[in-house]
């Protein structure tokens, strides 16, 4: 039986999707944690006079993007947004069968498209900031978007359709077979996870790229994982709120507990919260999905890390935790610690160094030998009642 070819999806006039959605893969960067796959998201652009390809796919996914190109005589530009190969590693395969073709990117993403998928120097051809190539009817817009999340990511604007490629900002892990988004609701959780777990750290750059994009029209945005938001005000009004300064009245209690005496902190703790008028979410370090915590990361107001001590140390998976905080950069403004220990050891201290990169208030802590008792179940109110007057102050 034949088996039908694929083809490239309509945008607008002249304007194409080409790219391939993951349904099976499940981790990313051998890290994050993928529950509903990805795609990778090309496009084709044909003008009057001119074609161009924006991005490509994971080279993976090489056999479906060519696939989708299979009726495309002719492309002239290649343009890479940004060099991580799940957006780049097919190039070379696109510019074996179209030679003629030069690959437009920024002047730092020249160098890392070289480093990375080996194209040759003398094929790159960069781009400015402001920068536009006409396609004959279709107009490109080059904006370059630094450190969305590499220090080489552009943007493309298509002057004529009003549409903005993003590449990974405003992108969502994500597969589907939806063109555009049609469940506003789930494809913002989606891009909120993708948020959290790589953009997170340049929050305040993405803040003034989003301001940025104010002075343009924009009727689509089209980003390189996920389907393209048709209502770009919507995904845009959600980064505006997880990339302001604005704070939940949220703890997130992150731990680990060997005998149960840890765990009981733990859960005292939540309890007290709630009764303080405080919201709390549990994190069972051994067994969560890291891509959840990073989400409730995103405006929680305060994290309190609870371990047993383990050789002298706090567990592996909280100090695991505590570095991966540490890397996302958060807006959290407090911090606890909860510790249970035999004989004594340096948990506290060793998660307290882990987390020197945040401008983190150090609330009291408290540490319980052997298994709690009543007096360390009053101490633990006593936190809860300092982290609700805390927040009284700070969440708005």
């Amino acid at each position: 039986m034949a088996i039908r070819p694929m083809e490239m999806r309509k945008i607008v006039d002249g304007v194409f999707w080409a790219g391939a959605a993951d349904w099976d893969r499940r981790l990313f960067d051998a890290l994050v944690p993928l529950p509903n796959g990805t795609s990778y998201n090309a496009y084709l652009i044909k003008g009057g006079k001119k074609t161009a390809l924006i991005d490509s796919v994971d080279p993976t996914k090489t056999d479906v993007l060519m696939a989708r190109l299979a009726g495309v005589e002719r492309i002239d530009y290649i343009v890479c947004q940004h060099a991580e190969q799940d957006h780049s590693g097919a190039i070379p395969v696109v510019l074996a069968k179209y030679p003629d073709a030069k690959i437009l990117t920024s002047p730092k993403g020249r160098e890392l498209l070289a480093m990375h998928v080996g194209v040759p120097l003398e094929k790159i051809t960069t781009v400015g900031d402001g920068e536009t190539v006409d396609l004959g009817n279709k107009t490109l817009e080059f904006i370059h978007t630094p450190w969305v999340h590499w220090p080489e990511t552009m943007s493309t604007y298509l002057r004529e359709d009003k549409i903005l490629f993003t590449c990974d900002l405003f992108g969502a892990h994500l597969a589907t077979e939806e063109l555009e988004e049609k469940d506003e609701n789930l494809v913002a959780l989606a891009s909120k996870r993708y948020y959290a777990e790589v953009m997170m750290p340049f929050r305040a750059i993405i803040r003034k790229h989003i301001a940025r994009f104010e002075s343009y029209q924009v009727a689509k945005i089209a980003p390189s994982h996920g389907p393209i938001h048709p209502n770009p005000a919507f995904i845009v009004k959600c980064h505006d709120d997880w990339t302001s300064d604005r704070l939940s009245n949220t703890v997130i209690i992150a731990y680990a507990s060997m005998h149960g005496s840890t765990a009981k902190m733990a859960e005292y703790l939540a309890e007290s919260l709630t009764k303080e008028g405080v919201g709390a979410r549990l994190f069972n370090l051994t067994a969560t999905d890291i891509g959840e915590y990073a989400m409730a990361l995103v405006d929680a107001a305060t994290i309190v890390f609870a371990t047993p001590v383990v050789l002298t140390g706090a567990h592996p998976a909280v100090i695991s935790a505590a570095f991966l905080t540490n890397a996302l950069k958060p807006k959290l403004k407090f911090a606890s610690i909860l510790s249970s220990y035999a004989w004594g050891g340096k948990a506290a201290e060793q998660i307290t160094s882990q987390l020197s990169g945040l401008r983190l208030e150090m609330l009291a802590q408290v540490s319980v030998k052997g298994r709690p008792l009543e007096s360390d179940f009053a101490s633990i109110d006593g936190l809860a009642a300092a982290i609700a007057a805390k927040h009284r102050e700070a969440v708005q």
